[in-house]
């Protein structure tokens, strides 16, 4: 998914933000969702897919993968 170091680190950054978050919720200082940890680890999941997609950098290094295996 997450293949060039530009969408790496856009991914950590959102899942840090993410356990931030949760763990805020956990410690009863932020209590504003009321949705299970596994939902948002989805919705993440495709937000750093769809990204990647988009991203050239990734498709160009896909591609080099794609093509050191054939």
């Amino acid at each position: 998914m997450c293949v060039c170091k530009k969408c790496t680190s856009m991914c950590g950054v959102l899942l840090l933000a993410l356990g931030v978050v949760f763990l805020l919720r956990d410690v009863g200082i932020w209590d504003f969702w009321n949705i299970q940890g596994w939902t948002a680890l989805f919705l993440l999941v495709g937000v750093a897919a769809l990204g990647s997609s988009k991203c050239p950098d990734c498709q160009a290094m896909k591609g080099a993968v794609m093509s050191k295996k054939k």
